[in-house]
């Protein structure tokens, strides 16, 4: 169904791709709201590579570079360090250099509001354009919060990489989270991606609830498919996941040999790889060898198979906004096992999308128990109700109306 009143949008963000991740999500919003008949000048910080084709050719998607000219292994990119410093600081540069043409053209013809994705402290969206019309911002996560586990997972920090990095790294979340906790006191309204995400927000930045609505990520549902397969021998529990900071990985080894001691015949395959500024590559290394493997990055095009091949996904993060993963999961009838911290299990039906306390080791070994006897006595029943949830909860379309009825409700107070 069309928007009652379609918006111009000054949208300013990371640029869209065929992937999964960040990039991924951008794609089906931007999909999503240009098909409701937004018109959309998607202002993004570096030079726009491989757009995918259904959105360049869209008459109403518009895209407008920052021209930043940041590339990998050059000599400010040549370590994961001075990748993960000198990109933050291109994509500040680029975004500076985007304010004059927003002004430009909103003074042309002015926008309705402007709309920040991912980032809450964005240098991009100039104030003389947002003094006159809305601004809503939708993170991924925020640095308080980053930077909350990193102090706390310090001896893991410590042991898996130098201690140099810990410092570099938490210099730089203290001053993001700084700068983020005052630039979102010019927010008009907060699209948060998951309750638990908003109830972090509301109480490390103090912001005010009442400014914030909750919205899930999107999915583009038709890349995965569910099948009445049986359980593999043995089944296989999925654990995707980055090698990094915060995404419970140390509980893997305690939990792997629980259910060697419980007699639970399971195989945990880890797959995944570390991000620019944390590694926890080592932890691997305590992995016992019976019940586990690790099985490296896995392309994009190329998890639906690894899903097919799955019959649990487990994801042990200790804060974890909204992960694709539990959403790619549940439309290939997968179903899932998270913590209370994983944002994509809200509102979920329980008997697809178990939930545990962050590092409650023992809960989670449970879990699995009682969904692997769920899959044994009703296999189609549950990996057919996993489907329907991803399909209830995350498909494009149900999103981005959400999405596009709260933005025009901004715009009309």
């Amino acid at each position: 169904m069309p928007p009652s009143r379609p918006l111009r949008i000054a949208w300013l963000g990371g640029g869209p791709a065929e992937s999964g991740g960040a990039p991924g999500v951008v794609t089906e919003l931007l999909d999503g709201l240009s098909s409701r008949g937004h018109q959309i000048d998607c202002f993004l910080p570096g030079t726009p590579r491989n757009i995918p084709e259904h959105l360049r050719d869209r008459d109403n998607l518009t895209f407008v570079a920052g021209t930043s000219s940041w590339h990998f292994n050059r000599w400010y990119s040549r370590t994961k360090l001075t990748s993960f410093a000198s990109g933050l600081l291109a994509r500040a540069v680029g975004q500076v250099r985007l304010r004059r043409e927003i002004e430009k053209r909103h003074k042309r013809q002015p926008y309705d509001l402007v709309y920040q994705n991912q980032q809450i402290e964005s240098l991009g969206a100039p104030k003389r354009v947002t003094r006159s019309v809305p601004l809503a911002v939708r993170p991924d996560s925020h640095q308080a919060g980053e930077l909350r586990w990193l102090i706390r997972e310090r001896r893991l920090a410590f042991r898996c990489q130098p201690a140099y990095n810990f410092f570099v790294v938490a210099a730089i979340m203290a001053f993001r989270a700084s700068v983020q906790a005052a630039r979102i006191r010019r927010v008009d309204l907060l699209i948060c991606i998951s309750s638990v995400f908003r109830d972090h927000i509301v109480h490390d930045y103090r912001f005010p609830v009442e400014k914030t609505t909750v919205i899930t990520n999107p999915l583009r549902i038709e890349r995965f498919h569910s099948s009445e397969r049986p359980l593999a021998a043995p089944p296989i529990v999925l654990v995707p996941t980055r090698l990094s900071l915060r995404k419970g990985l140390e509980d893997i080894a305690p939990l792997a040999r629980l259910l060697s001691e419980r007699g639970v015949d399971v195989k945990l395959r880890i797959v995944g790889g570390p991000s620019t500024w944390s590694d926890y590559t080592k932890l691997l290394d305590d992995l016992p060898p019976e019940n586990c493997e690790y099985g490296g990055r896995i392309p994009n095009k190329d998890m639906p198979a690894e899903l097919q091949r799955s019959d649990i996904v487990l994801v042990p993060s200790k804060y974890d906004p909204c992960p694709v993963s539990v959403l790619e999961a549940l439309a290939s009838g997968v179903p899932v096992i998270g913590t209370s911290e994983v944002g994509s299990i809200e509102a979920i039906d329980r008997s697809v999308a178990a939930e545990v306390e962050p590092g409650d080791v023992p809960a989670m070994a449970t879990a699995i128990e009682q969904m692997l006897e769920r899959l044994r006595t009703s296999p189609a029943q549950t990996r057919a109700l996993a489907r329907a949830e991803a399909e209830r909860r995350f498909a494009r379309d149900v999103v981005c109306a959400q999405i596009s009825d709260a933005l025009e409700k901004l715009v009309g107070r």
